[in-house]
């Protein structure tokens, strides 16, 4: 694969090889096929001109995944508007229905790039050695321009929510 990113990111201090280009804001978001378990497949383009956030994880069974996920859920939900929150991770889309079910997340869907990594090689955030995503948040308005772009340095670490938040609420 292409565009290889040497040490873009860490994992408790270990440098991490990720895969595909850094976007930055004022790209045009790149499309991409995700799954959505026996629902059919999701494009960005399937998901219309709504102002779209990308909720990337590692996994929905880690501790900071799931926490990242309860903070966007609640403070989205108190948005409204032309919205769409999505979990995007190599998780099987199961798993982000029955975690989302018990928890009460209805505001965020899952998706998974669990396939082919389009996703995750499209907005450079697949993770060369573990085939797994790293931690990023994508907010990307109704033209499908990308507006705000973050890879978290430290995946271990929860994003910047206040930065995020506040680029949604100016295209609200």
């Amino acid at each position: 694969m292409s565009n290889e990113r040497n040490g873009a990111v860490t994992l408790k201090g270990n440098p991490i090889t990720l895969m595909g280009p850094e976007l930055k804001v004022g790209d045009k978001a790149p499309d991409f096929v995700c799954d959505q378990g026996l629902a059919p497949s999701v494009s960005l383009q399937d998901m219309g001109n709504n102002i779209k956030v990308f909720n990337v994880l590692l996994s929905i069974a880690t501790p900071v995944c799931q926490a990242q996920t309860r903070k966007f859920n609640e403070e989205l939900g108190t948005l409204g508007g032309n919205l769409e929150a999505y979990i995007v991770s190599t998780d099987l889309p199961m798993s982000h229905k029955t975690w989302c079910g018990a928890e009460g997340i209805e505001l965020i869907k899952g998706i998974s790039d669990y396939k082919e990594n389009i996703f995750g090689t499209s907005y450079g955030v697949l993770m060369k050695d573990h085939k797994l995503l790293c931690r990023a948040v994508f907010v990307i308005d109704q033209d499908n321009i990308i507006k705000h772009a973050e890879y978290v340095n430290e995946i271990s670490e929860e994003p910047d929510y206040d930065s995020a938040l506040s680029v949604i609420k100016t295209l609200l």
